[in-house]
């Protein structure tokens, strides 16, 4: 049986490309090599009654078309309040609310002067922020190359940039390639808040809060504003975006790995799968990440040795572990009202203690100082957990990839051990659930006595498990050289590969990990763009 598209992946970009090319008619078919979709946005069982968000636990942006859908398919988008929760050493915490005044507040226990910038950084934040939105809602222009509806686009860019205002725009021009370490140090002089704020600049990135273009990335974690959840778990967001491709027409088959993409003529003609199977296509989407979708289902011997060279060399860097907890009962954090741990649980007291735990991490080890966000998804959910326990959803950074064969897997579970850290060099096993566990016990005592069972899986696991290179939860970093119009690559940034009829849909293209669908949506609507040309491309967007 023949399709006009097949779609390899059942992540979220991959069901909104679906999504998308079924609803204009065409008949499409997904291909999944787990059981499930949804890619690392599911929700599962650790133990029996307790089920957490086991990769991702946070969904940034959403593409307003996308969350239309999803609100008319039931899928409830919870802001908690507050959004991030941040523990002090000395027993107290800092509290801050989507609400400015609210925030303001908060910090003005900490520092008065503080509380007095606030206002002004969250205005501009959310200014610089809001530009960087109206880029992620269409494909990005041609540079260099552009012909002219890339001089148009690049024109109505200059538009969006000239609104901002004079002293916006120098402050954006100025703000994108910072450290965000710079750039808070500029504004605030309390260690906890801007230990807090700068934590979403080097979030999942092997990156320290000196390192030049974090400030873009806090930046790009802001578009569409944080402290969302998603009740029942990332897993429901992922269930509806499958069922709406399914009711469009596409076709989705779960427990089917792909072996490669077939070629004829220099252009991609369908898949082959590991069962041996043949399926023809007239294009096909990856929402593999680049590096594995053109240096894995193709043979280099199809690409030019100068775009294998580039691909190779775009940064997988995997640095996020993640640990999930099942607890007896709701722990207490020092200084933390409990109705307030619904919030993301901030362990970065000081920007000096991010760059020491990427010190760390950038030198091959396991931080013992580890970034954590804690989210206790059961506090606003409790049907993740039997009646009166939780669940506990931990992001660790830093804890870099470890190479295959560099070591394996280490312990981690209390119960079934299903993951771990890994050895480096010759040194002792490093147990990054017992890192983890020992920092949390320095804001919340006890809190080792209430759990259950412990899920953890690293960089190397969550390549295994979900297919992401070197652990990469971005599909690549959003270092500056890796983002717009160079995702993944300068020249391949519009979702168009070497092969003809072979598109990129997931998150190693524009504009990338932390937006939920855009990279997708926008794929579909070049997919859509050339079928109606007859267009047969074969160049990149020169």
């Amino acid at each position: 049986m023949s399709y006009d598209a097949i779609v390899i992946g059942a992540g979220v970009n991959s069901l909104v490309a679906a999504w998308r090319l079924a609803a204009a008619g065409l008949r499409v078919l997904v291909l999944e090599r787990r059981e499930t979709e949804g890619g690392s946005l599911v929700t599962e069982e650790i133990a029996p009654g307790f089920r957490v968000d086991t990769a991702r636990h946070d969904i940034g942006w959403i593409p307003p078309v996308v969350a239309r859908a999803l609100a008319v398919r039931g899928v409830a988008l919870v802001r908690h309040d507050p959004e991030i929760v941040a523990p002090l050493a000395d027993g107290g915490a800092l509290l801050l609310s989507p609400d400015v005044a609210q925030a303001a507040a908060a910090i003005q226990q900490h520092s008065p002067r503080d509380a007095e910038r606030w206002p002004e950084f969250a205005r501009l934040t959310a200014r610089l922020a809001g530009f960087l939105e109206s880029l992620y809602g269409a494909p990005p222009p041609r540079v260099p190359g552009a012909g002219f509806s890339d001089l148009v686009a690049l024109g109505r860019l200059a538009l969006r940039l000239r609104r901002l205002g004079k002293a916006d725009m120098v402050e954006l021009l100025r703000t994108v390639p910072m450290p965000v370490a710079d750039l808070l140090d500029d504004w605030f002089e309390t260690d906890a808040l801007k230990g807090a704020v700068g934590a979403a600049g080097i979030k999942g990135i092997l990156q320290g809060p000196r390192s030049g273009g974090t400030a873009f990335l806090l930046l790009h974690h802001l578009v569409g504003g944080r402290g969302v959840v998603v009740r029942g778990g990332v897993g429901a967001l992922s269930t509806a975006l499958a069922a709406l491709a399914k009711e469009a027409g596409a076709e989705l088959r779960t427990g089917v790995e792909v072996q490669g993409i077939t070629l004829q003529g220099g252009r991609a003609t369908g898949v082959a799968t590991m069962a041996g199977e043949e399926i023809a296509a007239r294009v096909v989407l990856s929402g593999a990440d680049p590096r594995a979708t053109l240096l894995g289902l193709v043979h280099p011997i199809h690409l030019d040795p100068e775009f294998v060279r580039a691909a190779r060399h775009i940064r997988c860097r995997g640095a996020v572990a993640k640990v999930n907890l099942a607890l007896d009962r709701l722990p207490v954090f020092r200084g933390v009202p409990d109705e307030a741990l619904a919030g993301a649980i901030t362990i970065a007291p000081t920007l000096a203690y991010l760059e020491r735990a990427y010190d760390h991490a950038k030198h091959g080890r396991v931080s013992e100082r580890p970034f954590l966000e804690v989210r206790i998804p059961s506090v606003l959910d409790a049907s993740l957990a039997p009646q009166g326990k939780h669940v506990a959803s931990i992001w660790v950074q830093y804890v870099p990839y470890q190479g295959k064969g560099e070591g394996g897997r280490g312990k981690g579970e209390t119960g079934e051990r299903e993951a771990g850290s890994g050895k480096r060099g010759g040194s002792a096993e490093v147990d990054v659930g017992e890192i983890v566990m020992r920092v949390l016990e320095d804001y919340a005592p006890g809190i080792g006595r209430l759990v259950l069972h412990r899920q953890v899986l690293t960089p190397n696991d969550l390549e295994a498990r979900v297919g992401l290179t070197e652990g990469s939860l971005y599909h690549g970093e959003l270092g500056l050289d890796q983002v717009l119009f160079m995702r993944p690559l300068g020249r391949w940034a519009r979702y168009r590969t070497p092969i003809a009829g072979l598109y990129l849909c997931g998150a190693g293209s524009h504009p990338g990990g932390g937006t939920i669908g855009a990279s997708g949506w926008l794929a579909a609507r070049v997919v859509l763009s050339d079928e109606k040309r007859g267009r047969q491309p074969v160049e990149a967007d020169r």
